[in-house]
């Protein structure tokens, strides 16, 4: 049996390793793709150090890797939508039975030569995209698309704000601002990505110790304040600083995962202003992949500047590492095997 290199995370003990395994067959409905790059999201690196664990995983071990685009390879019984060498971004996660499964946590995901795919988890990925950027849209991108088009539903005009300008966050302040969100607040501790921020197109980039910040937040909003705040850095602190600064009926959407408890300090005033706090993870990805692709494609969206890094699948550990030290702060860093 063919082999191929992945690395995989055994999860009782925590530990990435780069082995050889048996090379997937696609089954009946199934397509087996030939990965050209793979995304190494903060995700990964939480499901390494513990923070996360797969809720769905059957055995002990996965091969990660969520975000990833590829050529199809072979195609399983009964797939007559793809053929061999077609260019194709795989969906970060599947439908099975009506609950969805996460590509990389629940099953073996792209850090690997080739990854297996449902027949209806792929979009076909422009020529014109390279497979770097096209890899990075099913978490980095599509899931701040979710947030701000389906659950904080922002439109045109409104005030937001984004709290954690990383690899998801530099993507939610492009995408507000080709929404029409105005004016459209960053706020994050590190001056780098206040400056990256500002860059992508923010209107403002705030320090989260600013002692001025609900000032100036309310400054900016005409004293109304946001109508709807992103949390993408999953800290307890930043949700009670996005509700103080929330507009009536504002939303605050939760993007960043943390276990930690949720508490609103003055829940009467939350009540009485009809705020929401609302979950977000994902996205319908057959609806907010194509839409993405063809902005990008129609040049209104770019995320060439998003790669800041590519490295070889051998060096995966050395990915990891670099985004959890934020060695030159980097958005996406890819792997190519």
């Amino acid at each position: 049996m063919a082999q191929m290199l992945a690395a995989r995370l055994h999860v009782p003990s925590r530990t990435l390793r780069l082995e050889e395994v048996p090379r997937p067959q696609p089954g009946p409905g199934e397509v087996l793709v030939k990965v050209e790059a793979a995304g190494v999201c903060l995700s990964d690196v939480h499901l390494i150090d513990g923070t996360l664990t797969p809720l769905l995983l059957q055995g002990d071990t996965v091969t990660l890797g969520h975000e990833v685009s590829g050529t199809v390879a072979e195609t399983g019984a009964g797939v007559t939508a793809w053929s061999p060498g077609q260019r194709v971004v795989l969906h970060a996660g599947e439908s099975r039975d009506g609950v969805v499964y996460t590509r990389g946590v629940d099953y073996d995901g792209g850090w690997a030569e080739y990854a297996l795919s449902a027949a209806d988890a792929m979009t076909p990925l422009p020529d014109s995209i390279p497979f770097e950027q096209g890899a990075i849209i099913p978490d980095a991108v599509s899931t701040p698309w979710g947030a701000i088009t389906e659950s904080g539903a922002v439109r045109p005009a409104e005030a937001v704000g984004v709290w954690g300008v990383g690899g998801l966050g530099v993507h939610a302040v492009q995408l507000l601002r080709a929404v029409g969100a105005c004016p459209v607040v960053a706020v994050d501790p590190s001056p780098v990505a206040r400056e990256r921020a500002l860059a992508v197109g923010a209107d403002l980039a705030l320090d989260s110790a600013d002692p001025e910040l609900r000032r100036t937040v309310r400054e900016v909003t005409g004293g109304l304040g946001l109508g709807a705040a992103f949390d993408f850095a999953g800290v307890p602190p930043v949700r009670e600083q996005a509700v103080s600064v929330l507009a009536p009926k504002g939303r605050l959407v939760l993007v960043g995962l943390t276990d930690k408890p949720l508490t609103v300090t003055d829940g009467t005033r939350f009540s009485y202003l009809q705020q929401r706090i609302v979950g977000h993870y994902g996205s319908d990805m057959p609806v907010a992949l194509p839409q993405l692709l063809r902005l990008i494609e129609g040049g209104r969206l770019d995320f060439s500047g998003s790669v800041s890094g590519v490295l070889p699948l051998a060096e995966a550990a050395e990915a990891v590492a670099r985004l959890e030290k934020k060695e030159g702060n980097p958005i996406r860093l890819v792997l190519r095997p």
